[in-house]
């Protein structure tokens, strides 16, 4: 298979994505290129303190590796000992201003060489790979995007759901309903009983429908992002704070770093694969706070992000 055009893909969304991230930001984002001794590598794009994101980072990888990291065969053993590649674009930004949501997209393509292939990775082609007996190529897509606000805004869950949403109705009504849950399912941190953030949507392991159709679906997630995200900003970045606000944002980021370091596969894999350390912890803020056994204000903005906006909902 052809995987060129997907590497095209990745790169040039990053391009795009931060090329509209420093026109509101109004001003650079550093470029750091890398190179991975076991193979491959990325570019970083990154802006710290800045006056509208405190933290974020946009970046593209494409790396290689002579047998699976444990993260990527625990539920699929099949794959043990493949040679494999894997690329894509994946962001976190973190905002100053706690009326602004902290918001992660990420789209991905994976693929696993037969063992006989592992010195000629182009021998097999065929949209079929995706199903593929053990003499093809195993390959994949995956992706999504969520929202952690700190203050909630109905206006703003709704329209971030409903772009996801219109990125994935091309593709069939059934791809909305599980994609959300799966997203509500997946950042949800179980030793707290507690959900992330606002959810989104998120999938992996997408290989139905040939390589085209799962591409295209990708392709559309990515392309959706700013318009899910940047009107949100628009909105709220010159909404007046104080340390009381800022002291709650730190706190509910120690979720995130929670999430981020104990469940998220991302996370497991990039360091379980040798990746670049840098560019995997570049999703963590600057700022966190911990707290021992909190509890908010009653009838507070703080106790309504927790009972009207972190449990599971249909926003649209």
């Amino acid at each position: 298979m052809d995987i060129a055009p997907v590497r095209a893909y990745f790169t040039g969304l990053q391009d795009r994505i931060v090329g509209e991230l420093e026109a509101i930001e109004g001003a650079p984002f550093l470029r750091d290129a890398w190179d991975r001794p076991q193979g491959g590598g990325g570019i970083s794009r990154l802006i710290e303190d800045g006056q509208l994101f405190e933290r974020g980072g946009v970046n593209f990888s494409h790396v290689k590796g002579e047998a699976m990291p444990a993260s990527a065969t625990a539920h699929r053993p099949e794959l043990a000992g493949r040679r494999w590649e894997a690329m894509g674009v994946s962001l976190v930004l973190h905002p100053r201003n706690p009326y602004c949501p902290t918001t992660h997209m990420n789209v991905r393509f994976f693929v696993a060489y037969p063992k006989e292939e592992a010195d000629n990775p182009g021998a097999s082609q065929g949209d079929d790979a995706g199903a593929t007996p053990d003499n093809q190529p195993i390959w994949w897509f995956g992706g999504g995007m969520d929202l952690t606000p700190y203050y909630g805004f109905e206006d703003d869950a709704r329209h971030f759901h409903q772009t996801c949403k219109d990125a994935l109705t091309p593709f069939g009504p059934q791809h909305h309903a599980r994609f959300k849950q799966w997203c509500d399912d997946y950042f949800y941190l179980k030793h707290r009983k507690e959900a992330r953030g606002i959810g989104g949507i998120f999938f992996d392991d997408l290989n139905q429908d040939g390589f085209e159709r799962c591409f295209a679906m990708t392709q559309s997630v990515g392309d959706h992002f700013t318009a899910a995200y940047l009107p949100l900003i628009a909105r709220r970045r010159d909404t007046p704070y104080t340390e009381h606000e800022r002291d709650f944002q730190a706190y509910r980021r120690g979720r995130y770093v929670e999430f981020n370091l104990v469940w998220d596969r991302g996370t497991l894999f990039g360091l379980q694969s040798g990746g670049r350390t840098e560019s995997i912890l570049m999703s963590l803020p600057p700022i966190v706070k911990w707290r021992y056994d909190w509890q908010p204000e009653t009838g507070s903005a703080e106790e309504k992000l927790y009972s009207d906006f972190l449990p599971a909902r249909d926003w649209i």
